[in-house]
């Protein structure tokens, strides 16, 4: 097998052995509050948060880390983002900040 072509199949298992390690993780919103409230999750993986109530509107604000408030979601809408870097990740709800959630990440083991 030449260099290029072996470089190719390397590369091309390093990507899906990455990708397929990866998972969802979903944290539902229900009565004012984040289900479950805490989470360990490993780097790479995404976590999805969805509104189940009925009526109420929320966001996800990792406001200790100095990023603006974000747009609200609405019932059967979600939220969602990607954690690539190690560590504790507090949140709250911006509208309802005694909502409050740490997302925990973690190298995979």
């Amino acid at each position: 097998m030449n260099k290029r072509v072996w470089l190719c199949v390397v590369v091309s298992v390093l990507f899906s052995t990455s990708q397929a390690q990866a998972k969802d993780v979903i944290v539902e919103i229900y009565k004012k509050q984040f289900m479950p409230s805490e989470i360990i999750i490993e780097a790479g993986d995404r976590v999805i948060w969805k509104n189940i109530e009925k009526r109420q509107y929320h966001n996800v604000w990792f406001k200790g880390s100095g990023e603006e408030e974000p747009d609200y979601f609405f019932p059967d809408e979600s939220y969602q983002r990607i954690f690539d870097q190690l560590g504790t990740f507090s949140y709250e709800c911006g509208p309802h900040p005694k909502m409050k959630g740490r997302v925990i990440v973690k190298n995979a083991e």
